[in-house]
């Protein structure tokens, strides 16, 4: 689809003598993203809650050794954090924050051009029962269709399909839903007139 430069209309120039700049504004902006995470190992995120409590109570317990010590109350929390023992539970903590990353499995999907949107909804129209029940899709074929679609990594209509039919509904249910949340949030504060 090729588009042409349009000059804007002498009105809306006359009224706004920085139209051609917010007009560039406007062409410039990008398409919204929005991710979706997946832990399979719930331990790792445990384990930094538990990381970061330790973490907690080392500083609490060296910062009223500090007070003890009469450090001075401007130098308590460098002190504090000083400390080995605070020192070892920031490393334990860094470390379970690093397994957590490594261990989430994280999607990205972009929103589509209005044209390529309303093409997809035009392909995957729904059934007679499923318009009967107020759907604007197919909600058989649909999902995994804008899935793929508005995927950033590349995940083909198969791929989807396959998730979509093997993974937990909740989980099925937050891949879709990412997908579509990005093509139906509005980024516009329409305001007062």
């Amino acid at each position: 689809m090729t588009t042409s430069f349009v000059e804007p209309p002498a009105e809306a120039v006359a009224r706004d003598p920085h139209w051609a700049a917010k007009m560039a504004r406007l062409r410039a902006r990008r398409l919204p993203e929005r991710t979706v995470s997946f832990l399979d190992d719930r331990d790792l995120k445990q384990r930094v809650t538990d990381a970061a409590l330790d973490l907690a109570k080392a500083r609490t317990s060296a910062l009223g050794r500090a007070s003890e010590m009469e450090v001075p109350a401007d130098q308590r929390e460098i002190w504090a954090d000083a400390q080995p023992d605070v020192l070892a539970a920031q490393s334990t903590l860094d470390d379970a924050r690093r397994a957590l990353v490594s261990g989430t499995l994280t999607l990205t999907f972009r929103a589509l051009p209005r044209p390529v949107w309303e093409q997809l909804l035009h392909e995957h129209a729904p059934t007679e029962d499923q318009a009967d029940l107020g759907h604007e899709y197919n909600v058989e074929t649909f999902p995994a269709a804008l899935i793929a679609a508005s995927s950033v990594d590349g995940m083909s209509e198969a791929e989807a399909q396959e998730l979509l039919d093997s993974w937990s509904d909740a989980d099925a249910k937050a891949l879709f839903t990412a997908a579509l949340l990005v093509n139906q949030t509005m980024r516009a504060d329409l305001g007062k007139g």
